[in-house]
């Protein structure tokens, strides 16, 4: 989830030393609504071409399983990039983090932590359990890719204070064993404003898979969401409706 918020977390506050990195995130704000732009024409495109071929009995083909569009990953990656610079320019106390510390003897230990972890909103709140993860466990999501728990937590914790009114809920939880891994998987939906003067709402419903080694470590922590990337992005530009007094 933070390729989607950390489109939208753009409106730093004016300090003196931040004018410059604020400046940097709007440029590439504007570069993410080219992208946005470019990709929505281009699906109408594929629309009108779509519709011309059904119009001649020619079947086209499903793009389900299209990968999310290079220019989007790019955008996303630059503004993450600058708020992990940012992020430094803020005083938050490291995560303790040590792999030495054997507290999980098999996969059901991971499920009972990662249920705590979900009862703690970690999404959203930045509070969970890095124990649980091998230093360079790889995250990723529909918009962007990295290594490395400590750049995780770090990046959960710079996102929290762009939440309004958040809540996240785990709906299950399974552990698996195919021919290659261990893996525990969970569904979940997600539901946050942001604090945007336009106030949009952040509405998914996603699964996150977590790969585990012969130590039971999380190696990889993958999402999947229930709309395309762009839609993702796109719930960051569409004013929230509130009820009065919210």
């Amino acid at each position: 989830m933070a390729g989607i918020v950390t489109s939208g977390c753009f409106c730093l506050p004016n300090n003196p030393t931040r004018i410059h990195l604020n400046l940097q995130l709007q440029l590439q704000m504007q570069r993410i609504n080219r992208s946005v732009g470019i990709i929505r024409c281009s699906k109408l495109l594929d629309n009108f071409n779509g519709a011309h071929k059904s119009n001649n009995n020619t079947p086209s083909p499903s793009n389900n399983n299209t990968p999310p569009p290079l220019l989007l990953n790019l955008a996303v990656s630059g503004l993450t990039e600058l708020l992990r610079l940012f992020s430094f320019s803020i005083s938050t106390k490291q995560t303790s983090f040590d792999e030495s510390i054997d507290y999980v003897k098999g996969i059901d230990d991971v499920v009972s932590l990662l249920k705590s972890d979900y009862q703690n909103s970690y999404f959203v709140t930045g509070i969970f359990t890095p124990h649980l993860y091998t230093q360079d466990c790889l995250f990723e999501d529909p918009t962007i890719r990295f290594r490395g728990t400590e750049l995780y937590s770090r990046n959960l914790k710079l996102l929290v204070p762009f939440f309004d009114q958040p809540s996240i809920q785990m709906e299950t939880i399974d552990k698996g064993v195919n021919s290659e891994t261990k893996f525990v998987q969970a569904t979940w939906k997600l539901r946050t404003y942001l604090k945007l003067p336009w106030k949009p709402l952040i509405s998914v419903d996603g699964r996150t898979v977590y790969e585990l080694d012969d130590n039971f470590k999380i190696v990889r922590h993958a999402e999947s969401w229930n709309v395309s990337p762009i839609e993702a992005i796109g719930q960051i530009f569409t004013p929230g409706l509130r009820k009065p007094g919210d």
